[in-house]
């Protein structure tokens, strides 16, 4: 195993696996309704006590050239692009301290964790994909249990990597986004329910008066949640706001 690989399992193992007795489980509803996609993607479910997969699509075959029925774990981590490896494992970090540190780990099935990397092809060449992670499983310690992770190829949107993480809110949670990963003690700029709604209207091309009209809000209180989520995004107009969502899996 690469010493890069072994800097990832070094962020999950440290007391952190579940036991057998997995008790939170999430619902296949809500599995179902987290998985956003903007472009080809496949997905599977990592099981962390024993690093096992299983309901691996079949289109990993596709775009990467692994047999959906033998791949391993560590061939998928062996894709990433060397010089992300690092980055990787330091998103990880951020999603252990945040989950564990931060908003407490029994949120953790209420929220997916997102961010960028590069992917070898089938046929040897990079390219840039969106990583969305949700767990489906926990014992009462808050040991992981098993994960849903897809992958979606988003270098039609952008070749560039912002290298930050972003936790979406699921179940009325408030989403928090652009974490740097090498940045510790970092402000937690949160997204209400209400203002990620907002943004995936803008993004279906909806203006404020619409907005306004679908949630039964008025048009000026409309602008102040736009106002204040350009603010918090560091993002320059919507159009910019739009494709850093997109690449972040919003919307």
């Amino acid at each position: 195993m690469l010493p890069e690989i072994q800097n990832l399992y070094d962020v999950w193992y440290p007391n952190r696996i579940a036991k057998r007795n997995e008790s939170k489980q999430i619902s296949f509803n809500e599995l179902t309704n987290s998985i956003i996609s903007t472009g080809p993607f496949y997905f599977y479910i990592i099981d962390f006590f024993d690093m096992s997969l299983s309901n691996i699509s079949p289109v990993i075959s596709q775009i990467h050239g692994f047999d959906s029925e033998t791949v391993t774990f560590n061939d998928i981590l062996e894709a990433i692009h060397p010089d992300d490896i690092e980055f990787v494992a330091k998103a990880e970090a951020v999603a252990t301290d945040f989950f564990y540190e931060k908003v407490g780990y029994e949120k953790m099935l209420s929220y997916k964790t997102s961010y960028n990397f590069r992917f070898r092809l089938k046929n040897g060449e990079y390219a840039l994909f969106n990583h969305q992670s949700l767990m489906l499983s926990l014992d009462d310690d808050g040991g992981l249990g098993k994960s849903l992770n897809i992958h979606t190829r988003i270098d039609h949107l952008s070749n560039f990597n912002t290298y930050k993480v972003s936790f979406i809110g699921l179940n009325e949670e408030p989403s928090f986004m652009n974490l740097y990963a090498d940045e510790k003690n970092q402000e937690l700029k949160e997204f209400s329910k209400r203002e990620i709604d907002i943004i995936k209207l803008i993004g279906n091309g909806l203006n404020n008066e619409e907005i306004a009209e679908k949630l039964f809000i008025s048009a000026l209180t409309v602008k102040k949640h736009r106002n204040n989520i350009l603010a918090k995004s560091d993002s320059k107009n919507t159009a910019q706001l739009i494709k850093n969502c997109i690449l972040q899996g919003i919307i």
